[in-house]
């Protein structure tokens, strides 16, 4: 099982990549796959085609609202991650033919999401499903690297987009990932649809980082996202999909 990070600022094309990453995994038969949306906006379920509560499931916020808030439980004396991992497995788990989902959904009460993603990453210590591949997409915000969601990964992959804070998003994120002693085996850095061809020889000057290449525009894509229809079903010859087929190749996949 080899788990993979995509993140990025805002608006850089990370849940677009994860969504075309599964499509390529799928593909190409390593599945099945697991999907953890650890991004508020909760993009990656509909990029994929699955609406968790039309399918009776909850984030993993919801059920630790409903479990110690609701349910007029406590979170203090035993851990609240112990006590919900098996309602992650249960409720919080949608179950596919190809790939399985879990989102952290948002957050549940004031305060930052360290309760839910404490969840998380007991239940994923605890995963005992074989999966070929586990994704994650990440928020904008580095917290959640903080806190070690994931604790052992093989590959980032840091969207950056055409901005001075984008590059600077790139060196803190490789930054933190080794302060909060995360252990990676690469780090990549791919250039968003938005990144004009130019800005690519300066990205590899200033990044002292392995630069895979390019996510190609793709109208189609914008298309999709905005009508609602799963990037999944998106044809194979799709720019943006042959582009990211290519990026995934030079990582090794």
């Amino acid at each position: 099982m080899k788990k993979l990070v995509s993140m990025g600022r805002g608006g850089s094309g990370k849940t677009t990549f994860v969504a075309l990453m599964t499509k390529y995994f799928i593909e190409n038969g390593d599945t099945p796959l697991l999907l953890i949306d650890v991004d508020p906006d909760q993009n990656l379920g509909e990029m994929v085609g699955i609406d968790l509560k039309e399918e009776g499931k909850k984030t993993i916020s919801e059920l630790l609202l409903e479990t110690f808030l609701e349910g007029g439980g406590t979170t203090v004396g035993v851990p609240p991650s112990e006590r919900i991992e098996s309602k992650i497995w249960e409720v919080g788990l949608y179950e596919g033919a190809s790939f399985d989902l879990v989102a952290v959904g948002t957050k549940f009460i004031e305060g930052c999401y360290c309760l839910p993603d404490a969840a998380l990453k007991k239940a994923l210590e605890g995963l005992t499903k074989t999966y070929r591949y586990v994704l994650i997409d990440s928020p904008a915000g580095l917290e959640h690297l903080n806190r070690r969601i994931a604790s052992q990964v093989d590959d980032i992959f840091d969207i950056i987009d055409p901005s001075q804070k984008s590059f600077h998003h790139v060196e803190r994120a490789y930054r933190v990932a080794k302060e909060v002693e995360i252990d990676f085996k690469n780090f990549y850095v791919v250039a968003g649809y938005r990144v004009p061809e130019e800005l690519e020889v300066e990205i590899e000057k200033r990044i002292k980082l392995k630069y895979l290449g390019k996510i190609a525009y793709d109208k189609e894509v914008e298309n999709y996202v905005l009508s609602g229809k799963p990037l999944l079903e998106i044809p194979s010859s799709s720019p943006a999909y042959n582009s990211v087929r290519e990026l995934m190749k030079k990582a090794g996949y």
